[in-house]
């Protein structure tokens, strides 16, 4: 099944700055965010990578990954990724931290950058 193409507005917002915010081992994506970077998705694939923690949208013929959950009725999503988290050594505490994010086009995905690792 091939790809549908991106429309303009989607590209030239997936080039700005985004941000997401990390706390308790969990991934907290805003409306935005989801409807830029993974609109239509339900489920991602979570990768360390060169110090990025890379947010890959799944299609749903993938059967698997970690859901993105509804947060609120605004349509902010949650990806519970405490598992991902732990065995990847990154800092799991209660603050609610804002890190930058950016869409990845090479990868094809959402890659979150500056989440400190454990000490």
């Amino acid at each position: 099944m091939a790809t549908p193409p991106i429309d303009a507005r989607v590209a030239a917002a997936r080039m700005a700055p985004l941000s997401v915010t990390v706390a308790r081992g969990n991934l907290y994506l805003s409306r935005e965010v989801c409807e830029t970077c993974l609109n239509g998705i339900e489920s991602v694939a979570l990768i360390d990578r060169d110090g990025r923690v890379m947010v890959f949208p799944l299609t749903p013929e993938s059967g698997g990954g970690l859901l993105l959950k509804i947060r609120n009725a605004r349509g902010d999503r949650v990806i519970h990724a405490q598992e991902f988290f732990r065995e990847k050594g990154y800092l799991e505490d209660f603050h609610e931290r804002n890190f930058p994010a950016q869409w990845d086009a090479e990868a094809a995905a959402l890659a979150i950058t500056s989440i400190p690792k454990a000490p």
